[in-house]
């Protein structure tokens, strides 16, 4: 359960103020029907972070070795450092409801291209490594993005601009400093 909790918390955490975050606050103004758009991120987020979850389990039993945990221990420092950006959504990758097309998939096709290469989806890759399994990386880092996005989606832009980004940047970065450190030191 250690993989769960720590891919939960630490994804929850690192979401926030994220493109795919800022992804669900556009999403939920332009479409204003919540539901779909949950399920939507859901389904891709699951989707995605399986096989980020995978990958890192397949590389990680492929690359073995002491060094491994220089590698893992420095790509966590990487995410801090990372972590500290301020992210920003593009108006051209802002997804349009094509005719024909539902809100439930819009948004699972928009989210899972855009969280392609996001620090949380590289952090899954470097979770599976670590835990070596895959269902309860992607479950934790999937109820990680949903704690995160949900809520978004739920209230608005009247949450949004109530959240202090500066800090919770702050604490993902340390999050991801604290287990970079961890594995360089106790692995």
């Amino acid at each position: 359960m250690e993989a769960f909790f720590i891919s939960t918390g630490l994804v929850a955490i690192a979401e926030i103020g994220d493109k795919t975050q800022l992804l669900a606050l556009l999403l939920a103004a332009r479409f204003q029907r919540p539901w779909p758009i949950i399920a939507g991120i859901f389904v891709a987020t699951l989707a995605n972070h399986a096989l980020a979850a995978g990958l890192g389990a397949v590389a990680s039993a492929w690359l073995q070795g002491p060094w491994m945990r220089w590698v893992l221990g420095g790509l966590f420092l990487a995410f801090a450092a990372w972590a500290l950006i301020p992210d920003k959504l593009e108006d051209e990758e802002a997804p349009a409801a094509r005719a024909g097309a539902s809100i439930f998939w819009t948004t699972t096709v928009a989210f899972f291209l855009v969280e392609m290469g996001d620090k949380t989806q590289v952090a899954t890759v470097a979770l599976g490594a670590q835990f070596k399994d895959v269902l309860q990386v992607a479950a934790g880092t999937t109820l990680g993005m949903m704690l995160a996005n949900a809520p978004v989606v739920l209230a608005g832009q009247a949450l949004a601009g109530r959240i202090p980004l500066k800090l919770v940047r702050g604490l993902a970065a340390l999050a991801f400093a604290l287990i970079g450190l961890w594995i360089l030191i106790f692995s």
